[in-house]
């Protein structure tokens, strides 16, 4: 005879390994991408993403702390260059590395996150020249593992970090647009 506490039990077990099911169907992999169009040849908005030590200027990510610590590795710019943040809670801890730089056309960083989450993923930024103008896009890949698939069902990847792609866009806007400003209106440029 089953008793009210072991049937109570057996639908606890039960609707555990539906959950633990539907989580597992849950996609594996994910993608967070911005775009912006910026009034500059795609070269010159390259230069400030290629070069980690200009990210300070743009990245919504160094404006939450300013005390951060950071550290640069490798060449100054492009393959192999390599930035290492430690911060408070809000940026976490954690190392990039450019793997991939196709001038004014593609990069690709490998992020490695320490806290507060451990985990990899692959930040891209690629340029599309039209006109006088580039569209620039910002996008993370990466893979849910099953805790992540989990976060997920409460928390939406694309509204927790799609904002700060927005914002890092727009500043690094402002940033080319007005060098592009600068060096028009500067006297050697007329001359």
């Amino acid at each position: 005879m089953f008793t009210p506490i072991l049937i109570a039990l057996a639908l606890l077990a039960l609707l555990a390994l539906a959950f633990l099911v539907f989580v597992s169907l849950r996609p594996t992999n994910f993608r967070v991408a911005r775009t912006a169009k910026i009034l500059a040849p795609a070269a010159k908005v390259f230069v400030e993403v290629n070069d980690f030590h200009r990210w300070v200027a743009w990245s919504p990510y160094d404006k939450r702390d300013p005390l951060m610590k950071r550290t640069y590795d490798g060449p100054p710019q492009g393959v192999g260059a390599s930035y290492a943040w430690n911060g408070n809670q809000e940026v976490g801890e954690g190392r990039s590395t450019i793997i991939e730089s196709k001038e004014g056309e593609l990069i690709r960083i490998k992020l490695d996150f320490v806290r507060p989450f451990a985990g990899t993923n692959t930040a891209e930024f690629n340029f599309q020249p039209e006109g006088n103008q580039t569209n620039v896009t910002w996008a993370l890949n990466g893979k849910y593992n099953m805790v992540s698939k989990t976060v997920g069902l409460f928390i939406n990847m694309d509204k927790m970090i799609g904002g700060d792609f927005d914002q890092g866009l727009a500043n690094l806007k402002s940033v080319v647009e007005a060098q592009v400003r600068t060096t028009m209106e500067s006297p050697l440029a007329t001359s």
